[in-house]
């Protein structure tokens, strides 16, 4: 069977004008990565990323890591859910909730896990760019693409919540394990999976062995 590794982009731009591009320690959390994978002799002959920034950089910064260059495709279909208009579409009762998404990132965190059960309940009144049921098509289809162009080792970059449901669908769990998985994922979290064009399984999950050193405590992030 194929090798897929799914990464989540490093650390980005939380709190500042634009969230979707790296910051510097994301772009060394990408490096780290590549050179990771330069030491152990692994070689990618395919890279997916979504259309995001964030996914652009830190496959920028993973092959810089590597030492090589390479091509990759995009997929909008690996991009993340629109958190701020998920906050935005709260109804005037949870104002409460709804002020969360400008706290401190303690604070989004916490008011985001609440809102993300409340859209896979169908329970967000305002107007949505997507349902969660539509979230998850989009993540499916991106999953059975990948499985049908193959390759001996394919490396995917994504975001927190595309991952997490990716994992959700390969497991075959409830909607809850999809905000559950997505809560935890770090920046650079690696997900390892073995497919082939008809199944997917799920081998490993949001390891971090290139940030796993004294020296690089301080920078395993989530955002």
């Amino acid at each position: 069977m194929a090798e897929l590794f799914m990464v989540r982009h490093g650390q980005a731009s939380f709190g500042t004008g634009n969230y979707d591009r790296l910051s510097a320690l994301g772009e060394r959390q990408g490096v780290w990565l590549g050179e990771y994978f330069a030491e152990r002799g692994v070689a990618f002959d395919r890279v997916v990323t979504g259309s995001l920034r964030r996914h652009r950089e830190t496959a920028d910064a993973i092959f810089r890591g590597l030492g090589s260059a390479a091509g990759y495709d995009e997929d909008p279909g690996l991009n993340e859910y629109d958190f701020h208009a998920l906050f935005g579409a709260l109804d005037d009762d949870k104002r409460e909730l709804k002020a969360q998404a400008r706290g401190s990132m303690h604070d989004f965190y916490k008011g985001l896990k609440q809102v993300l059960r409340l859209w896979a309940e169908d329970a967000i009144d305002g107007p949505l760019p997507e349902s969660w049921g539509q979230f998850q098509q989009r993540v499916a289809a991106a999953r059975k693409k990948i499985q049908g162009r193959g390759g001996r080792r394919v490396l995917v970059i994504s975001s927190g919540g595309p991952m997490g449901a990716f994992a959700q669908q390969v497991m075959q769990a409830p909607a809850s394990t999809a905000i559950e998985l997505n809560m935890q994922i770090r920046n650079t979290g690696i997900c390892q999976y073995f497919f082939s064009a008809e199944t997917c399984h799920l081998a490993s999950f949001n390891g971090i062995p290139h940030l796993d050193l004294p020296q690089r405590r301080d920078s395993v992030t989530y955002g």
